[in-house]
């Protein structure tokens, strides 16, 4: 079987795309920005499907949410929700798989050039997300950062280290099983 083919990429993609869409909704509401597993599976994405297949299901996954599907936190959908305070945050998952996918594709075995690269594409989620937020809320960057970045940094520095174990094992996994690239 080829695993280069368009429907498997499409599948492949899709698959990750469904997998983002069942995690996400499930949130802790602590604030203004709910606490969900979402990133996590954004990181585990680029180790699953490469920079270039992990933003096509990031895309897709985004679509979905845009077009009303519940995919977002708390089980939201539609473009209203891609508009309001958290929107900025959703739509930053695309430079942070994009990121994050790059480091992970071209330092294959340097974890911590790796952590590097999820830590400089959390920051720009953080900082396209908080920019966002500041605008549709009108709010000044000190709450902003108060309410939608502090509480979150250790939370996103374990999901960040959860990808560096798990994610490295997935790849090899699927490799293994002529199921990668």
């Amino acid at each position: 079987m080829k695993h280069n083919t368009p429907v498997y990429t499409m599948a492949a993609v899709a698959v990750m795309a469904a997998v983002l869409a069942v995690v996400s909704p499930f949130a802790l509401p602590i604030g203004p920005v709910p606490l969900s597993l979402a990133t996590l599976v954004v990181y585990l994405t680029a180790y699953v499907l490469s920079w270039k297949r992990g933003t096509a299901a990031v895309l897709v996954y985004i679509l979905l949410g845009a077009v009303g599907m519940p995919v977002f936190s708390g089980f939201a959908g539609g473009l209203g929700k891609l508009m309001g305070p958290t929107g900025g945050y959703i739509l930053g998952y695309l430079p942070m798989v994009l990121i994050s996918g790059l480091f992970v594709d071209r330092f294959p075995r340097k974890r911590l050039v790796q952590l590097a690269g999820m830590m400089l594409a959390t920051a720009v989620l953080y900082a396209l997300g908080t920019a966002w937020f500041c605008f549709a809320m009108d709010s000044a960057l000190a709450p902003a950062l108060t309410a939608c970045v502090i509480p979150f940094l250790p939370g996103d520095l374990v999901k960040i280290l959860i990808s560096l174990a798990v994610g490295p094992m997935l790849r090899e996994r699927l490799e293994q099983a002529g199921l990668a690239r």
